[in-house]
């Protein structure tokens, strides 16, 4: 089960390389955020079939506050850089 709410060593580094300048680059902003999606929309996925899940909701909840921390930065920044973000992670303008 555990396997299934986080995200695997080989999809960490494709979202790196993906997000990154290049492979060990895993503490830029923008690919701590797309780390973070990925697990966010993992999670939601899981909650969708157990409804009653609090302490994964709770683990939601606080990846989730992470992740608009960190876009909140990179928005403050530089706007540009925050809209090509959010629009290749399909995740909505909230902030």
């Amino acid at each position: 089960m555990a396997d299934k709410l986080s995200i695997t060593k080989e999809r960490t580094a494709e979202l790196v390389k993906e997000f990154g300048k290049d492979e060990q680059d895993t503490g830029n902003v923008e690919v701590q955020v797309a780390i973070l999606s990925e697990r966010i929309r993992n999670l939601t996925e899981h909650l969708k079939v157990h409804k009653k899940d609090n302490h994964t909701r709770r683990g939601l909840m606080k990846l989730i506050g992470k992740r608009r921390g960190l876009l909140k930065y990179i928005k403050a920044r530089d706007i540009e850089q925050y809209r090509t973000l959010i629009k290749r992670l399909g995740i909505r303008d909230n902030i």
